[in-house]
Parts: structure tokens; C-alpha cells; sequence
């Protein structure tokens, strides 16, 4: 009996004692080599505007790697949001602009996005469109104007 109660309490020792790991070392933080895009801000805020307004706004952002960035493509999610990025590397350190064209004919919420390819490792980024176009209160309204069911002749 005095056997079985030593080793349960051996078992149990080393159960503990196990359990008591050291946490793994985390290595220090590498700094990043290669160009780097970093936006100042992914969402680009329309605002509440009017149909017709001005349409173009502009996506900053700084290259805070160690190598030229490169913008190789950027592409709107539909024919409405047009963009158009700079052709020459952007140095470590500078800052690039992409404007983006919206179509503000079209009435309603805007909730649209730009995607970017860099020479980064091949990554994608976004820059999301967010607003609302009101249309004219005249252009909300149809225009009665006494003749809607009367037929031509």
C-alpha cells in the first residue's frame, strides 16, 4: 500500500513539475526589408453629396520598406470606380498618391472598392469607397404634368 501511495505521489510530481514549462522564447522583431505600402487611411469617405459632384479623391500612402515600391495594377470593382496610380517607383520614405474617379451620376450608397498590386511579394491591398449620392428633389419626384394616361394623337 505504501508502495502504490509513493508512486501515485511521484506521478503526480511529476505532473507538475511537467506542466511548469518556461514559455518559448519570441526572437526580436525583424525589420522588414523590401518596399512596404502603407495607407495614411483604406477607406476613402465621399461624404453624403449630390449627383453630378466632383468625383475624384485621392488614396495617400508612404513606402515604409527599404526598396523601391512599384504599383503594377490597381482595379476598381466595377466600371464605375476608375483609379489611376503613379507609373514611377515610389523610394523608401516617399509618399504616392492614387485618385480614384467615381462615377457620381448614379444615385444611391457607395460602397465600392480599388484593389492594388505591388511588387510587395505579390500582395493585394484595398482601398474601400464608402458615401451616398442624393439625386435633385426635382429628379426624386416624377413630374405630373396632367398628360401621364393620355394617349398620343
Amino acid at each position: 500500500m505504501k508502495n502504490i501511495l509513493t508512486l501515485i505521489a511521484l506521478v503526480l510530481f511529476l505532473g507538475i513539475v511537467s506542466a511548469q514549462t518556461t514559455p518559448a522564447e519570441v526572437p526580436a522583431a525583424t525589420k522588414t526589408t523590401g518596399p512596404h505600402l502603407e495607407w495614411e487611411s483604406t477607406v476613402v469617405d465621399y461624404g453624403e453629396i449630390k449627383k453630378g459632384s466632383e468625383p475624384l479623391r485621392k488614396a495617400v500612402f508612404t513606402n515604409t520598406g527599404t526598396e523601391p515600391l512599384i504599383i503594377m495594377s490597381a482595379r476598381g470593382s466595377c466600371g464605375c470606380t476608375v483609379p489611376t496610380w503613379p507609373k514611377e517607383p515610389i523610394m523608401p520614405g516617399e509618399k504616392g498618391v492614387i485618385e480614384i474617379r467615381y462615377d457620381t451620376q448614379r444615385v444611391g450608397p457607395i460602397n465600392k472598392s480599388v484593389s492594388v498590386t505591388t511588387n510587395e511579394g505579390g500582395q493585394e491591398s484595398r482601398i474601400n469607397l464608402k458615401g451616398n449620392i442624393s439625386a435633385d428633389e426635382e429628379q426624386t419626384l416624377p413630374k405630373n404634368d396632367g398628360n401621364i394616361l393620355t394617349p398620343k394623337g
